[in-house]
């Protein structure tokens, strides 16, 4: 299923470019889930580094366990990460003609974790346009109560804030922002096998987990496959652009071993 390509519907790219992000359904079906699912929680729970206890955690480590390119580490989480079948869904809603890796990561949320603050992604990204676009993939089904991912609908085009990383002082400041200017929040439950894309820049926080099982998501960021590097204009930009860029000199495409062409068409 992985290198099939999926039926995107009609309005998906129109939403996309309307919203900021789109929340499809069967993109993966349950036989997919249960197979990928056990590799990539027990990658999490090797390569894991956080070991305080929640009462001891400050905001952003309550939010979920955090590990990164767990495609370095596991064949079958490879293949996952790799799927061709997520890449030409994120080419097309780019409108791009091909995407490439910019790194994935797992976001486990324990039972009991905490929320996750608003914050948008490319604020930790040194790269030259908005053509940047997450898939969040839920390995279980995600009630209301197990912190689904929620979005500021319209908020990709926003530009307060985007000088701010994930904190309290995020969420305060966005949450304030975000409803004076009226943007909607959507949060929806996920079906097994439903996936979101969304932007970079589109602003996004999730709920506690209010429930007594992890919620277990896998995420990949592909990039156009031709986009180039920017001037770093902050530390964490300057940190993506050694650890997930392999250095790429300003101006160039990354094309390094870490980042490789997932999808073209």
């Amino acid at each position: 299923m992985l290198d099939e390509l999926y039926d995107l519907p009609a309005n998906a790219r129109r939403d996309f470019d309307a919203d900021g992000f789109v929340h499809l359904s069967e993109v993966l079906d349950e036989k997919t889930v249960a197979e990928y699912e056990p590799a990539v929680t027990g990658k999490v729970i090797e390569l894991n580094t956080m070991h305080l206890p929640m009462s001891e955690r400050n905001t952003y480590q309550k939010a979920f366990l955090q590990v990164m390119n767990l495609w370095r580490h596991e064949e079958q989480v490879r293949e996952l990460v790799f799927s061709r079948r997520l890449a030409a869904v994120a080419a097309d809603l780019l409108g791009v003609d091909g995407v490439r890796l910019y790194h994935d990561q797992a976001l486990y949320k324990e039972a009991g974790g905490g929320h996750t603050p608003w914050h948008a992604d490319q604020y930790y990204w040194p790269l030259a346009t908005d053509r940047s676009v997450t898939v969040w993939i839920p390995l279980q089904e995600t009630p209301p109560e197990m912190g689904p991912l929620a979005f500021a609908r319209g908020s990709h085009r926003f530009s307060y804030g985007r000088d701010l990383p994930i904190s309290d002082e995020s969420e305060a400041a966005l949450q304030a922002a975000l409803e004076a200017q009226n943007f909607p929040l959507v949060q929806e439950p996920f079906a097994l096998g439903d996936v979101s894309y969304h932007l970079g820049w589109t602003f996004h926080r999730a709920a506690p987990n209010g429930s007594a099982t992890p919620r277990r998501v896998m995420t990949v960021i592909y990039v156009d496959a031709d986009i180039t590097v920017a001037e770093p204009v902050n530390d964490h930009q300057r940190g993506d652009l050694g650890e997930w860029l392999g250095g790429t000199p300003v101006g160039q495409v990354p094309d390094t071993e870490l980042n490789p062409v997932l999808y073209r068409r």
